[in-house]
């Protein structure tokens, strides 16, 4: 299994229990691109140029950011 792989599984069975530097390696392995940083607000675009803001919770994903990008990942992978 794959890091990637393990990622996704982690983020599926528990999004409130992604760190936030495990939810960027998220976005990236998947081919997300960083776009830029507004405040706490760091804007990743999927492959398909959709734009998913996220931010750090004292250093945790805050989960509905997770099940967001996680739609996002099950979309760009059907197309």
């Amino acid at each position: 299994m794959t890091k990637r792989e393990k990622l996704l599984a982690k983020a599926r069975a528990n999004p409130n229990g992604l760190s936030f530097a495990e939810l960027e390696t998220l976005l990236a392995q998947c081919g997300f691109v960083f776009k830029r940083q507004s405040g706490s607000h760091c804007v990743w675009l999927s492959p398909s140029r959709r734009a998913i803001p996220v931010q750090s919770d004292r250093g945790r994903a805050k989960g509905y950011q997770v099940v967001q990008a996680l739609r996002l990942i099950e979309d760009s992978h059907e197309g």
